[in-house]
């Protein structure tokens, strides 16, 4: 038998092979190539996450989630940043000193702003009393279940904790420590990386 007299059943047999083959290779190598990016159980046991904060504006919190727990990335006016200096001396721990490798993990964070650029704060979202999420009070002066010298901060509706527009815990209230500071680092003016440190 010549190569031109190729039997008709078995080129349909070698055509069906071969697209049988190429499409069983993109069957395996899809999720192959899919196990690159982080899965959303990756994500949450502690994947770092990117945020875009470019349309975020002074006086203005986002929301992001890093670890199943809320993180808050707050654009300080400087009226708020002023008010840290009113708040100092009224703070249970103003430097973030107490609990420090747990609360404000990076030395870079634990001054009077908390944060590594005064006027962006990052925090999670958590009151370190029972677990309650606060919620914000941005707006000074005298309000339901708030002091009449009320600067801005955040208002923990469980228990009634208190925390300055650094998170740092006012004294004398239920929680024991100031809100959490999470590892981050600034990719650039506009992207905020949650989870990861800058690398030394």
């Amino acid at each position: 038998m010549s190569e031109q007299q190729l039997d008709p059943s078995k080129r349909t047999w070698l055509i069906a092979t071969t697209c049988a083959g190429v499409a069983g290779g993109a069957v395996v190598a899809v999720p192959f190539v899919s196990t690159f990016a982080p899965s959303e159980r990756a994500r949450a046991a502690g994947a770092p996450v990117e945020a875009d904060i470019s349309g975020l504006k002074a006086g203005e919190m986002m929301t992001v989630e890093w670890r199943g727990k809320p993180v808050w990335i707050v654009r300080r006016t400087p009226e708020q940043l002023e008010s840290l200096n009113k708040t100092e001396n009224l703070v249970a721990d103003p430097r973030s000193e107490r609990k420090a490798s747990e609360v404000t993990p990076m030395p870079e964070t634990r001054n009077q702003h908390r944060s590594i650029k005064p006027e962006v704060f990052v925090t999670v979202g958590i009151c370190s009393h029972l677990g309650c999420s606060p919620s914000e009070r941005f707006t000074p002066g005298a309000q339901p279940s708030l002091p009449g010298d009320w600067q801005g901060g955040f208002l923990c509706p469980c228990h009634g904790s208190t925390f300055d527009m650094a998170g740092r815990v006012f004294k004398n209230k239920p929680a024991p420590d100031n809100l959490e500071v999470p590892p981050h680092t600034f990719l650039s003016d506009s992207r905020l990386l949650i989870g990861e440190a800058k690398k030394a």
